[in-house]
Parts: C-alpha cells; sequence; structure tokens
C-alpha cells in the first residue's frame, strides 16, 4: 500500500506545457488511494482543461477567487484549501510562478493557497534549459528551499523548443516515486517493528459453546493502522473480530484462545521494539473440552475453569529492551489497580479505561483513558474517538523512540 494512500493532496498547476501531465499525475494519485483538489492558474487552462482535472480528481477544479458564473459569487476560501491537505504539490511549477512563490506576489488563487499552507510543500519546475540555469530562477530554487519547500528536480530530454536539455517536468510515475519516497523517510516510526493484540478470546466448553467476553477490537486495529501510517512494520495477533487492518502493510495474526495468542505473541517478541497489549484475553478456561456437544439434562451444570497463562505478564519477565504497554479495564480502585499490573508485569506504560467513565469500554466508537507509565506518572485524558485514542498512544511510542 502506497505511503500516499489517504493523504488530502492540493495540486497546484501552472501554465506551461507540462500541465497536460497533469492528468497522469491526478489518476496516480487516485489509483495510490489519496484524495486531490486541483487549483489552476488562469493560464494553465489553456494547456489542459478544468473539465479533464475535475473528472479524474472527482473534486471541482478551483481557478479563481471567485466563480465569475455563479450569481451569488462564492468564494473559494484559499486559506481552507490550504488547512484541508496534508500535502501540497505545484507541477508544473514555472519560472513567473515560482517568482510569485520566493516574493509573495499572491495575485491568483494558487499562490495565495500556497502562502497559506502548513503542510509541507514541493514544486517540480518545468521551462526550457537556458530558464531552468538562469540566475533569477536559481535563485527563486533556493529561496523556496530555504523556506522548507522541496524540490523535485526537473529531468533532462527534449524541450517544447525542440532543443534537449534539463527543464522537463519530472515524469508523474517519478514524482509519485519522489514523493513516496520522502514520505516514507520522515514517518517517525519508520525501521521500528511493532507487535499489537486485538480482540477477545474464546476459550471452548464444547465443539459448540464457549467462554468470551464483548471485547470488539476495535482498539486494537486502531492502533496497528496507525502505526503502519506512521511507518512501522507491525504485526497483529487478532483474536475473533469482524474488523480488517485498513493499511494493507498489516500483518494480521488470527488466533481464537488465549493458548493461540500466547504463542504467537513469544513467536514474534523477541524480534519486535514494541509491543502493544490491546487484547481482551480471557483469564479462566474449562480445565476440560468436551468432544462431544453437551447435552442439556440436569437442572444444574457447573464447568471447573483454570486460570489461562498471562501473556503481559510474560512478555514483560523476558523482556529486553522492548516498549511495553499494556491496558488495564477496571471498575474499582483503577489507579491503585494499574499501578499494581505497571509493577507485576514489568510494563513501561498502562492505558487505563474504567467502565465507570461513559463512552469507555466495548463495543463503543469512543474511549476514555488515563496513562500511567512506571514511575506513576498519572495523565488522564479527556473522551475521544478510538482512532484519536490509537494516535495518543503511538505519540508516546514516539516520544519514547525520541528520548532514547
Amino acid at each position: 500500500m502506497s505511503v500516499l494512500n489517504g493523504k488530502k493532496i492540493l495540486l497546484g498547476v501552472s501554465g506551461g506545457i507540462a500541465a497536460y501531465k497533469t492528468a497522469s499525475l491526478v489518476r496516480l494519485f487516485i489509483k495510490a488511494g489519496a484524495h486531490v483538489q486541483v487549483i489552476m492558474t488562469p493560464a494553465s487552462k489553456d494547456f489542459v482543461t478544468p473539465l479533464t482535472l475535475s473528472t479524474l480528481s472527482k473534486n471541482p477544479v478551483h481557478s479563481s477567487f471567485f466563480n465569475q458564473d455563479d450569481e451569488d459569487a462564492v468564494w473559494n476560501n484559499h486559506v481552507d484549501l490550504a488547512l484541508w491537505a496534508d500535502l501540497m504539490l505545484i507541477a508544473p511549477a514555472t519560472s513567473n510562478t515560482l517568482s510569485k512563490m520566493t516574493t509573495g506576489n499572491s495575485d491568483n488563487l494558487l499562490v495565495a493557497t500556497y502562502l497559506s499552507a502548513k503542510c509541507p510543500v514541493y514544486f517540480a519546475p518545468a521551462m526550457d534549459l537556458d530558464m531552468y540555469k538562469h540566475p533569477s530562477v536559481l535563485s527563486s530554487f533556493t529561496a523556496l528551499k530555504s523556506f522548507g519547500n522541496i524540490m523535485i528536480p526537473a529531468e533532462s530530454g527534449e524541450l517544447a523548443s525542440g532543443l534537449s536539455g534539463e527543464g522537463r517536468m519530472a515524469e508523474p510515475e517519478n514524482i509519485i516515486t519522489f514523493l513516496e519516497a520522502d514520505l516514507e523517510s520522515k514517518l517517525p516510526l519508520k525501521g521500528k517493528k511493532i507487535l499489537i493484540t486485538a480482540g477477545p478470546t474464546y476459550e471452548a466448553i464444547d465443539p459448540v459453546r464457549f467462554i468470551g467476553n464483548h471485547s470488539s477490537g476495535k482498539m486494537g486495529f486502531d492502533l496497528a493502522n496507525e502505526a503502519a501510517n506512521l511507518g512501522a512494520q507491525v504485526i497483529l495477533v487478532a483474536g475473533p473480530t469482524h474488523y480488517k487492518a485498513k493499511n494493507g502493510l498489516v500483518e494480521v495474526i488470527n488466533v481464537v484462545s488465549a493458548q493461540d495468542m500466547y504463542d504467537a505473541c513469544h513467536e514474534y517478541f523477541n524480534d519486535v521494539d514494541v509491543a502493544i497489549a490491546a487484547a481482551a484475553v480471557a483469564d479462566y478456561r474449562p480445565k476440560v473440552v468436551a468432544l462431544q456437544k453437551i447435552k442439556k439434562a440436569a437442572d444444574e451444570f457447573s464447568i471447573e475453569l483454570e486460570k489461562t497463562k498471562d501473556i503481559l505478564a510474560s512478555l514483560g519477565a523476558i523482556k529486553k529492551n522492548q516498549f511495553l504497554i499494556g491496558f488495564a479495564l477496571e471498575t474499582e480502585n483503577e489507579i491503585e489497580n494499574a499501578k499494581l499490573k505497571i509493577q507485576k508485569k514489568n510494563l513501561d506504560l498502562i492505558v487505563l479505561n474504567s467502565l465507570q467513565d461513559e463512552g469507555a469500554g466495548f463495543k463503543k466508537e469512543t474511549n476514555k483513558v488515563t496513562f500511567i507509565d512506571q514511575d506513576f506518572k498519572i495523565e488522564p485524558m479527556e473522551l475521544k474517538s478510538k482512532e484519536s485514542v490509537a494516535v495518543d498512544i503511538l505519540n508516546k511510542v514516539v516520544l519514547h523512540f525520541e528520548k532514547s
């Protein structure tokens, strides 16, 4: 899966012959799973039509501060466009547009949006070879890079003038490759391997019945997706759940019982940098599993249970340099019980859930957690979506590696 998947990309098109390539560029962005909006300078419409780019991007194309054909003259808000984007790409970037970007001459919607952008900005120059080497253009390159913008160098080849040399806008496929490589190199968990557990476990009573719990697995799957989005190699050990990993780079190991999960975790733990135990593992299992379905007969029926292996404690006992995160779901004495788990299981961080908090717990779209670290620093969080809680947890992981 491309690192561009799910990214909101704002494509600025300026008036050069290379603008015709933007149709292929938009198509490749969409194929990679990105969301695309296009801003065109008035001159660029001489080379490629707004209808083409609108059809390919599945969004309206913007080219002026307001729609002149609209009786209400609706304003195209350049600030909203800039804040929407995860990244902005200006391609082709002509010498005229580069000069305006350098000096802040915002006489069109594209440059005004660029000046409002908070996201990373990439630019792909396109011009004839003598223009590309002119001191004024070279000065624009230097200035824009000093502002933090990222240049996608032009390529060599035949130019519109008939000459051959450096100045061709990079081919769309090469632009995609450049963006993916640059984004991947900046991902904070690039090169890290993370083990995550999710969902319930089912402990068989007979071939038909089992002991389980109400965990949906959503928290663990959100953690796995976010970790992969941050560049980590993710192994997700998941109990029975209907959730699927949204990020195709997540390796999912499906298990059923606590013993299955124990075995899978111990198979991978020694090779990971981080382990996050978000699964709701059964504490007990039937001591004897019937080989045939148990028939309904007596008025009373009892099952002898035995403890399952404590996966988190077993990982804490053998951990070396791994950053180990556990979850605690409590109904009383929450903080005290969570602190005991940190000590007993040799954890670096525990994520405490309380069933006393409205909106927290199993089968909810939201969660309200409290972070407690090994020094017993307590950090209560607000009620948030589980996706946002996953971001908060992974931020703790990123911070750990920044400090180490």
